[in-house]
């Protein structure tokens, strides 16, 4: 069975580069969430200057998780449950996000486009895999709300810092040295096609089928 590592978050740059694509490892520490694009619109003003950012987000692993969430009689806020998103919705945002706040970690569900990962490369940063559906294993990992930011957003699209024990396991979908499992397999796919056109073609001869 292979071994799964246990790390601290945010994460350093010397365990983010010791990762590699398709590792497996469980995070310890404190983490950044949001599943909101208005959310991501609102970083990429901090990263400008034009709005001031809520907490200091150098270095953190900012990752694309949803939640369900409801506030306290004493006026806190408890996540109830967490649940990833799919990291693509937000390419064009990431390599920006990335660079300027030299992110170690991102992750969330569908991986990064190539932008994405020359970024990462450029900085340092992994991008981590979350199993979807697997809202009750993550969740279990929450052990603390350390902040809540951009309350007037609905409650999945806020900027949530949460503390976290045990959180995953989770998959090393990009390594910082550019080695994507998401790439490996479009170009797997890819060279695939021909065959399996090829195979339909004959299959549709044999049964007559002038298309």
């Amino acid at each position: 069975m292979e071994e799964i590592r246990r790390l601290r978050m945010p994460l350093s740059q010397e365990d983010a580069l010791s990762l590699q694509a398709g590792e497996m490892v469980l995070l310890d520490g404190e983490i950044v969430i949001t599943a909101g694009l208005p959310t991501h619109h609102r970083l990429v003003e901090c990263a400008a200057g034009t709005r001031e950012a809520p907490r200091d987000l150098r270095g953190v692993g900012l990752f694309h998780l949803g939640s369900y969430s409801e506030e306290t009689e004493a006026g806190g806020f408890d996540v109830l449950y967490m649940n990833p998103t799919t990291s693509t919705r937000f390419n064009a945002l990431m390599p920006g996000l990335i660079r300027h706040f030299g992110l170690r970690a991102v992750g969330g569900k569908g991986g990064l486009d190539a932008a994405c990962v020359a970024a990462m490369r450029e900085v340092g940063c992994v991008y981590l895999s979350f199993v979807g559906g697997g809202a009750p294993l993550l969740s279990d990992a929450i052990r603390e709300v350390v902040s809540v930011h951009w309350n007037d957003l609905v409650s999945h699209y806020r900027l949530v810092t949460l503390r976290v024990e045990g959180l995953g396991p989770l998959t090393v979908g990009i390594d910082a040295h550019g080695h994507s499992l998401y790439g490996d397999l479009n170009a797997a796919a890819e060279a695939r096609l021909p065959s399996i056109m090829a195979e339909l073609a004959r299959e549709r001869a044999i049964a007559g089928d002038p298309a």
